[in-house]
Parts: structure tokens; C-alpha cells; sequence
């Protein structure tokens, strides 16, 4: 084909896959031939801490997701730039080539909006269209509001509105692709071929319908569990499909279609596993609404602005200590030392080890904020930003500052038999099941570390810290 002729992009970003793409249907709803594109951009993927196990998901998923779109006659180029602002340079020569229009998912942060003006302003002067959809969620940000019009501040009343929505409007998934028969096109780009990844990400599936069954199977064999295990860090209790969301290799979209069709009736019962697993889609989608509408949160402020002037620590040497996995807490060590190692963290270990950064050591929500993204494979920010408000007290739907979680309870509750602590603290492995949890009096305990603060101490400076802006309440310890 000769390059000259027109022809339509699907600009490929956190939606890596070839089933339910919007910008696929609707590029090939145009009747004429279509490309994808991708931009790796390590230099930008830095300034947002994307996690090196991530890049390299991102970067295995990109090589198969081009084999994939082979399939359907679809040519993938993936380029390798550096920044964002390459984007433009990128897009002006696909342009002076044929490109009338570029398809992508319409993302919401504030460097992306930037990156999406630009590229749209550049395709103007060549008289080509930008075209944004909107998939990262099932009802996309801004369009759950209040019967007043106004945006949701709270989970509760917002996951109401959704519910709603879904019995009227229902569930999109797109078609699946058509082949494409157009001899191949030769495209002459500014840019390199994307570099490979060094497959540090290895033990997870890149093959699109892999993960497509790995969600067949978790709803068809597990969710209907997920109630009463997913607290568990030594059972398999949990989709373990984050990683595959965050970057789009499966949409909301398939999940909850998923859901749907192997939960029948129980998904409508407010306490089943079904139910409760439909709650964390639509919390994800809460989190992307948030940012949305209170574009402050992408500059790492908090929700409950009183909380800007918390007097935080800034003890290098325990956030060091807490980082390596080195506090003394067994579940808070064990929890660390598996993202560390594994690149994810169960959720409830995610609750537990944040509370104890804010709570126990007095440091910044942030700190915790800007760690676990450089090193979490399933890394997304509206989640992540959410999460850690969530357990600093500083967020929307915020645990109520005085509710502090004791981390040898919680080990106690959440990893009775301490399967999980044996994984992760070889050091301790030959203790008791009740030992482990808080293992300091014993003498089998030199090996491992001491704690670095005390917890009841720790909780008492933290609710005066949090009293200093916020007055006086009761104590509450999870």
C-alpha cells in the first residue's frame, strides 16, 4: 500500500489488547486501513516512578500484542522515544505519510492531558483528526454525579449511582476485529524499534487469551470465595489481575461481563463474593472520577486540605527500615520484602504496611506513595493515590484518623498459622505459629530485627498529631 494513501491509527497506551477496543471498532468502522501505534517513553516513565517490573510487562506485552494484531492484518509500530513531547515529532510524520485520524484512549492525568493536546494540535496543522474514547471504565469519570449534578465526594453514595446506571444502560463490549486484507503498509518513522524488555516480569501472562481464561477461571472457580479469602495472604484468594488491568490487557468491560455471566443472581447479593469483587472494580473507577474532578489529587494533594498541615517525620533511617523490610514487625517485614522481591503486594498487606509508614512511624503518606510505585507491576495512580489516603486518614472515604491499625493484631487475624511470615522471614521460620507474629522475647529472635518504635508509644504521637489539626476523638485500634 502505498504510504500516501490514507489510512487510520489506533494510538495503543494503557489498552493493550486486541479484543473490546473502542479505538480498533472505531477505526475499522472508517472503511479504510488501519495501523497501531505505540511510544515507549522511558525518560517520562521515570519522572512518574512506573516501576522497572513494569516497564518491562509493559514492554513483553507490546511484542505480543503485535503478534496478536498480525493475526487480524493490523501492523503494529512500536517506537522507542523518550519523553512525551517526542509524541508530536512522532505523530507529525505519520500524518505527512497519510494518517487522516489517530484513535486513543482518553487518559486523565495532567502530563498525559498535556502529551494529548499537543499531539491533537500538531495532527490539526495536518488536517488530521484526534479522536478520544473514553474505556478505562465502565461509566467513565464525570459521568456518575449526584441528582443535583454534582461530582461524588464519597464511595458509598457514588457506587449507588453506578449500580443504577449499569441496570439502565447495561454492559459495552465491543465486537471482535475484522481481518484486514490491505497489503501491509511501510511506514518511515523518526524513531527506533522499541527495545525488548529484560523479562524480570516473566511470571506474568503477556498472551491475551491466557489472561482471558486466567479471568474465566477466577470467576467462574473463586469469586464466589473471594469474601472470605481475599484477606488471607497465604491463600490464593484474589484475581491477581491488577497487573493486567493496569495496562489494559483486559478492560473493566470483560470483567464485569465475566462477572456477570458466571455470577448470575448472586452478583446483586450485597455480601456475596461476587459482589464484593464488583465493589474493588468500582472503587477502581471511583478513584479515576476523583481525579477527574479534583485535579488537585494528581499534584499529590490531599482531599481533606486540614491535612496539608500534619507535622510529618522525615527519619530517613526508618523509612530506609521500612523499605527493606527491616521494622521489626513481622507482617510489616514479610509484606515489604514480597513487593520487593515479587513486584506486588496483597491488598491487605497494602492497608497494613501503609498504616504503619503514616501511623507508627509519622511519615509522609507520599513517601509510601512514590515507593510502592517504583515498584508495583500493577502500578496505576488514581488506585494508588486513592489507597494511601485512604490509610493516611487524608483522602475521600479516609479510615477516621483515630482507627490505627496494631500490625501484630493484624498478622495474628490475617496469617494465623503464619504461612505467609515463613515465606518471607526465613529468619523466623522455626518458630511457633504464635510466636511469629511477635517473636522478641525469645531468644530464637536474634536473628531478626528489632523493632523501631513501639506501637502503643507511636500510636499516642500520632493522635496528637492528628488531634493538632483536627481536634479531639476517640481511639480506635484494628
Amino acid at each position: 500500500m502505498n504510504p500516501q494513501q490514507p489510512f487510520v491509527v489506533v494510538w495503543y497506551r494503557n489498552d493493550l489488547r486486541v479484543f473490546d477496543h473502542v479505538g480498533l471498532t472505531l477505526a475499522q468502522q472508517t472503511g479504510l486501513p488501519v495501523i497501531g501505534v505505540f511510544v515507549a517513553t522511558p525518560a517520562t516513565w521515570s519522572v512518574h516512578d512506573m516501576a522497572p517490573i513494569k516497564q518491562d510487562f509493559i514492554r513483553r506485552r507490546v511484542t505480543q500484542l503485535s503478534a496478536e494484531l498480525a493475526e487480524y492484518g493490523v501492523p503494529l509500530y512500536a517506537v522507542e522515544a523518550a519523553t512525551y513531547a517526542d509524541c508530536q515529532t512522532l505523530f507529525a510524520a505519520i500524518a505527512q505519510q497519510g494518517a487522516v485520524e489517530v484513535f486513543a484512549q482518553r487518559e486523565y492525568e495532567l502530563r498525559e492531558q498535556w502529551r494529548d493536546t499537543q499531539v491533537a494540535n500538531v495532527l490539526a496543522t495536518f488536517g488530521s483528526r484526534f479522536t478520544l474514547h473514553d474505556s478505562q471504565c465502565v461509566m467513565p469519570p464525570g459521568s456518575i454525579l449526584s441528582k443535583t449534578g454534582e461530582p461524588y465526594k464519597v464511595f458509598t453514595p457514588y457506587k449507588k449511582t453506578w449500580l443504577a446506571r449499569l441496570r439502565v444502560t447495561g454492559n459495552q463490549i465491543q465486537p471482535k476485529p475484522q481481518v484486514q486484507t490491505q497489503p501491509a503498509l511501510a511506514l518511515q518513522l523518526p524513531f527506533e524499534t522499541m527495545h525488548a524488555g529484560d523479562g524480570r516480569s516473566a511470571a506474568y501472562a503477556v498472551n491475551e487469551r491466557i489472561v482471558l481464561e486466567q479471568l474465566r477461571e477466577f470467576c467462574r472457580e473463586r469469586v464466589a470465595y473471594y469474601h472470605t479469602q481475599r484477606d488471607f495472604p497465604a491463600i490464593d484468594g484474589t484475581s491477581r489481575l491488577s497487573a493486567h488491568l493496569a495496562i489494559g490487557v483486559i478492560s473493566p468491560q470483560q470483567c464485569l461481563a465475566r462477572l456477570q455471566l458466571e455470577a448470575g443472581d448472586s452478583l446483586w447479593q450485597e455480601d456475596s463474593g461476587a459482589a464484593i469483587w464488583l465493589s474493588e472494580l468500582i472503587w477502581r473507577e471511583f478513584y479515576k472520577h476523583l481525579l477527574l474532578v479534583y485535579p488537585n489529587l494528581i499534584k499529590h494533594q490531599p482531599f481533606q486540605a486540614d491535612t496539608a498541615h500534619l507535622a510529618w517525620s522525615d527519619n530517613q533511617a526508618w523509612f530506609a527500615a521500612w523499605c527493606e523490610g527491616r521494622t521489626g514487625y513481622p507482617i510489616v517485614d514479610a509484606a515489604m520484602r514480597q513487593l520487593n522481591q515479587t513486584g506486588w503486594m496483597h491488598n491487605r498487606l497494602r492497608m497494613i504496611v501503609a498504616s504503619f509508614l503514616v501511623k507508627d512511624l509519622q511519615i509522609d503518606w507520599r513517601w509510601g506513595e512514590r515507593y510502592f510505585m517504583q515498584q508495583l507491576i500493577d502500578g496505576d495512580f488514581a488506585a494508588n493515590n486513592g489507597g494511601w489516603q485512604w490509610a493516611a486518614s487524608t483522602g475521600t472515604d479516609a479510615a477516621p484518623y483515630f482507627r490505627i491499625f496494631n500490625p501484630v493484631t493484624q498478622s495474628e487475624k490475617f496469617d494465623p498459622k503464619g504461612i505467609f511470615l515463613r515465606k518471607y522471614l526465613p529468619e523466623l521460620e522455626k518458630l511457633t505459629s504464635k510466636a511469629l507474629h511477635w517473636p522478641h522475647p525469645l531468644p530464637m529472635s536474634v536473628r531478626y530485627c528489632k523493632p523501631i518504635v513501639d506501637h502503643a508509644k507511636a500510636r499516642e504521637r500520632t493522635l496528637a498529631m492528628f488531634k493538632a489539626v483536627k481536634g479531639g476523638a476517640d481511639v480506635q485500634d484494628a
